[in-house]
């Protein structure tokens, strides 16, 4: 278990900090793509957010819930809130921090379901 945490620390900064790039960047005009639907930005949050989660508890596995959960909340609403105010073309929407929200339970879940299975 800790060889994992060991591995996740690592993992965790770089990809908060490519997640928190993509967040921000300039929006761009999208091509259409067969596999494309409206809404498909959201099932892109939700799992950008699960790997997020299940990252940040891999790391971070003694961490309590609470402080995770707010967090995880604190960081959905300062991406969307940046979104608005950097003015580049993207803009603040509430369905992105539900599903950012139910995005990081699903990693918190999937990752203690992992660990129960698999480890004790």
């Amino acid at each position: 278990m800790d060889k994992i945490s060991n591995i996740f620390i690592k993992i965790l900064p770089i990809y908060w900090a490519f997640l928190t790039y993509m967040l921000l960047r300039p929006g761009v005009e999208n091509h259409e793509y067969f596999f494309m639907f409206n809404g498909i930005d959201k099932f892109l949050h939700l799992g950008i957010f699960a790997m997020l989660g299940f990252s940040f508890m891999a790391a971070l596995p003694r961490i309590r819930f609470s402080y995770f959960f707010q967090i995880i909340l604190i960081y959905a609403f300062l991406t969307e809130i940046l979104q608005e105010e950097m003015g580049l073309g993207r803009s603040m929407e509430t369905l992105d921090i539900v599903a950012d929200t139910i995005g990081c339970l699903l990693g918190y879940y999937i990752y203690k379901m992992l660990i129960k299975r698999y480890f004790n």
